[in-house]
C-alpha cells in the first residue's frame, strides 16, 4: 500500500500562513538597474548580453533611454531560422597542403564564423507594456495577466525607462 500524503495543515503539524503582498506601487515592486539593449545594436552583441546576464528577454531603448521595444530570446530564434547566413567557401589553396600529418592524413584548412550584424530594431517586438512608478501594485499584477506578459516596463513622466517588474519580483514581495 502506497503512503497517503496529507494536504491539511492541521493534520500534518505545519500552519497556514497567508500571504500578502508586501509593496503599495509599481515603484516598490520594480527593479531599478535596469539593462537595456540599444536599437542599433547588433543582433550578436544583443544576444551577449542577453546570455551573460541570464535574461530571456531585455527592453530595447532609443538614444533617449525611452523604451521602443523588446527583444526576446524566442524573437532570437525566429530572427535565426528565417535569416540564414553562410561564410564565403574557404579558397581552394586554403585547403591544399602539400604537409601530411604523422599518421599520413592531409592537413585541413579552416571555417571563419561570420557574425550577424543585424540590427535589433529590426528584430525586436515594437510593443512595450508599461506602467508608471505609482502605479497601485494590484493593478500592476492585473494589467500583468490580463496581457499575459512576464514583465512590464517602469517608464517616469518623460517617457523613460526607471525599472523593470518580472514575475519573479511579485513573487518576491510576497515572502518578504
Amino acid at each position: 500500500m502506497a503512503p497517503t500524503i496529507s494536504r491539511d495543515p492541521q493534520r500534518s503539524g505545519a500552519r497556514e500562513s497567508k500571504l500578502t503582498l508586501k509593496a503599495l506601487t509599481a515603484a516598490d515592486l520594480m527593479t531599478a538597474q535596469v539593462v537595456s539593449i540599444d536599437q542599433a545594436a547588433p543582433v550578436h552583441q544583443a544576444v551577449a548580453t542577453l546570455v551573460d546576464r541570464k535574461f530571456s528577454a531585455a527592453p530595447v531603448t532609443d538614444q533617449a533611454g525611452r523604451p521602443v521595444g523588446v527583444l526576446s530570446m524566442t524573437d532570437v530564434l525566429i530572427h535565426d531560422r528565417n535569416a540564414l547566413a553562410f561564410a564565403r567557401p574557404i579558397p581552394e589553396y586554403y585547403l591544399r597542403s602539400d604537409l601530411h600529418a604523422a599518421v599520413g592524413e592531409q592537413a585541413g584548412g579552416s571555417r571563419v564564423e561570420v557574425a550577424d550584424s543585424t540590427p535589433v530594431r529590426d528584430m525586436m517586438t515594437p510593443v512595450v507594456f508599461s506602467v508608471r512608478p505609482d502605479t497601485p501594485a494590484r493593478q500592476v499584477i492585473e494589467e500583468m495577466l490580463q496581457l499575459r506578459v512576464h514583465r512590464l516596463f517602469v517608464i517616469d513622466a518623460a517617457g523613460v525607462l526607471v525599472g523593470v517588474i518580472s514575475m519573479s519580483d511579485v513573487l518576491r514581495r510576497l515572502l518578504d
